[in-house]
């Protein structure tokens, strides 16, 4: 059964919050078993993640890849079975430009079956990265 705007809403709300809080129980009660994840070859973590611990598997590479101070939602647009939500990161050092991105998610029934993420800037994630993989081999 098709969720509603309005739930599809509260579901990506609530899936940001289960993933920032490690929830992963949680975040992969709410995707479909044949869940995907596709991040563009241009970026360090580009790849297809798959299946129900898929966002876990990711949020564990990317959050290893660069320090992450925050991550903003700016706002989130719902039409038919997809959702597209507008983000920043915000990275520990000050130097470092946010990397601005859209997320689009794709509903099957009521659960997620598929996150692109969509971004503006790929070179401020890589510097991201980068700088990360510097302050490691200064220590």
């Amino acid at each position: 059964m098709a969720m509603t705007p309005s739930q599809i809403q509260q579901f990506v709300t609530d899936l940001y919050a289960a993933t920032g809080a490690g929830d992963w129980d949680k975040a992969a009660s709410m995707v479909t078993d044949d869940f995907f994840i596709t991040e563009a070859d241009p970026l360090p973590m580009a790849g297809v993640y798959t299946g129900r611990h898929a966002l876990r598997d990711l949020f564990i590479k990317v959050m290893g890849m660069m320090d992450v101070a925050g991550l903003d939602i700016v706002e989130t647009t719902v039409g038919g079975d997809y959702a597209v939500t507008i983000l920043s990161f915000r990275f520990v050092d000050p130097a470092l430009q946010p990397a601005h991105l859209c997320e689009m998610f794709r509903f099957r029934g009521d659960k997620l079956c598929e996150i692109k993420p969509y971004y503006f800037d790929p070179a401020h994630i890589i510097a991201a990265c980068e700088a990360k993989a510097l302050s490691e081999k200064v220590r």
